[in-house]
């Protein structure tokens, strides 16, 4: 560390703000810093629920399925059941 700060110089660096500033104005500062870090969480919370709820409707559901994809499977399993007339000729 480049400036090793211990307990003395913080104490004496607290006093020094304390007396350029005063307490009340402190105390006021403390508290308007406190409501923007509440009001920032709060956005960003915010922001990530509404992308997750955009990325939940962008996904299709994990068996959902087309009419067309469905119509297409069906046709393929027709195709490959053989016929009546096949199954005469084989016996």
């Amino acid at each position: 560390m480049a400036f090793p700060l211990g307990p003395t110089e913080l104490i004496i660096i607290l006093v020094i703000v304390v007396l350029l500033f005063g307490g009340s104005r402190l105390a006021g500062l403390g508290k308007s810093t406190g409501r923007a870090l509440k009001e920032f969480k709060e956005e960003t919370s915010g922001l990530r629920k509404s992308d997750e709820d955009k990325a939940d409707a962008d996904k299709p559901a994990p068996d959902a399925r087309t009419t067309a994809e469905l119509d297409a499977k069906s046709a393929d399993v027709r195709a490959a059941e053989p016929t009546n007339a096949e199954l005469r000729k084989d016996a």
